[in-house]
């Protein structure tokens, strides 16, 4: 059975590297936390910009794929089966969450999207944010309104 696409990657990382950045998501959360709105702003702003394990690996693996096409056109036909492994290793990390660089950039500290996702909903709560949200109907009230009268 495949694993889930929320948690694959971090079961196919090692159970100290995932705490190791669990760990520093958490520090992050309490240091702008303490800093404040602004302080909470730039870190959203940078968490906007992270990539996280997804990215990498695409990027990387078409960056591999290009070099062994065009070494393949240039220089060797046997260079083709780079781009032959790389698509095989993305294939892999599709169904299962692994391929031979996750290890590595996971050890760099690339996070999965839900980590960085976790450190921005903490910090949007710690400035607010969810509290300004809050109907003034009770819940049961806004699940029996129909879609046309939330329009209206």
């Amino acid at each position: 059975m495949l694993p889930d696409t929320t948690s694959r990657v971090e079961q196919n990382t090692a159970e100290n590297v995932n705490e190791r950045i669990w760990r520093k998501t958490e520090c992050n959360i309490q240091l702008y936390s303490k800093a404040g709105p602004e302080a909470i702003d730039m870190r959203l702003q940078e968490l906007d910009r992270e990539w996280d394990i997804e990215r990498t690996i695409e990027a990387n693996a078409a960056t591999f794929s290009l070099l062994g096409l065009g070494l393949g056109a240039f220089v060797n036909k046997r260079f083709y089966l780079l781009s032959a492994g790389v698509a095989g290793f993305l294939l892999q990390h599709a169904l299962q969450g692994w391929c031979p660089p996750v290890p590595l950039f996971r050890r760099m500290g690339v996070r999965t999207m839900h980590e960085i996702n976790h450190e921005r909903s903490m910090l949007k709560a710690a400035r607010g944010d969810y509290q300004a949200t809050q109907s003034q109907q009770p819940a049961a009230a806004v699940l029996e309104t129909s879609p046309s009268q939330a329009v209206a």
